[in-house]
């Protein structure tokens, strides 16, 4: 779906270009930008990266995949603390000498020379604009996101500002966010933050051309660490297939095109 008909011709996917990650299926998706089209890979979880004109954004890159075949970033942004989001190992990987990393106050301990962004703040990094905006709880419990620890991003590449949520509810800082083209949404945050409904919601709110729902299989996440993990129950009693529909269909009739990315093997 998207917001008119002229738009329809705006976003084409990439059709039959796939990576082989650790027999997951990635692709690639096109936005066009200002000098050429701009690629979208999903590679897992929260861990994204695009592509325009040679340059190269990697979003929270992690090794929980085969990540031999994503490319070397001039731009990484580190949403947050954690290891699925901040994995130095997969950062120095995917950097050189050139390389830029953007990264949250709270990744400071990790990634001492890394380039700090605090809530709020505009950025000009690798030639890039990079404005973080506030992630954190308005449902409390753990895991607990305070406010002011980790960061959400709107980058603009090519022409079209994209906005990368992290973990994150619907908070006053995102409904702000104007003039998104591209929005990566959290869904399924324990505690029953960001179903599909509220995700759905705060899409809405922003009212991008294209969305996609990331960094919702926490299970995927914890059988990592615990193969015997039996999963855990969302609301309403829905499956994480379950709740792909469900956001879809909450977005019927917004305009709003939904893309799936494949962000978890098998």
């Amino acid at each position: 779906m998207t917001k008119n008909t002229p738009a329809v011709a705006k976003f084409l996917p990439i059709l039959g270009i796939s990576l082989a990650l650790n027999c997951a299926q990635s692709w690639a998706d096109l936005v066009p930008g200002n000098d050429g089209p701009i690629e979208i890979t999903p590679l897992v979880h929260s861990s994204v990266q695009l592509e325009y004109a040679g340059f190269v954004v990697q979003v929270d890159p992690w090794a929980a995949i085969d990540i031999s075949h994503a490319k070397t970033a001039d731009l990484v942004l580190v949403t947050d603390s954690p290891g699925h989001h901040l994995d130095v190992q997969a950062i120095a990987d995917l950097s050189n000498a050139n390389t830029s990393v953007v990264i949250a106050e709270n990744g400071v301990p990790q990634i001492s020379d890394g380039v700090v962004a605090i809530n709020g703040e505009l950025l000009k990094v690798a030639g890039v604009t990079v404005e973080a905006v506030a992630a954190y709880d308005i449902i409390l419990g753990p895991p607990e996101h305070p406010k002011g620890d980790a960061n959400g991003y709107v980058l603009t590449l090519g022409g079209k500002k994209f906005f990368f949520a992290g973990v994150t509810e619907c908070v006053d800082e995102v409904k702000a966010l104007q003039g998104i083209d591209v929005a990566f949404m959290p869904m399924n945050i324990p505690v029953g933050r960001m179903t599909p409904k509220a995700a759905a919601d705060c899409t809405k709110i922003l009212g991008p051309d294209v969305v996609y729902t990331y960094h919702y299989d926490q299970d995927w996440v914890r059988r990592l660490a615990n193969p015997d993990f039996g999963g855990s129950t969302l609301p309403d009693g829905l499956s994480v297939p379950e709740t792909l529909d469900a956001f879809e269909q909450e977005l019927a009739g917004s305009g709003i095109e939904f893309r799936r990315g494949d962000w978890y093997p098998e």
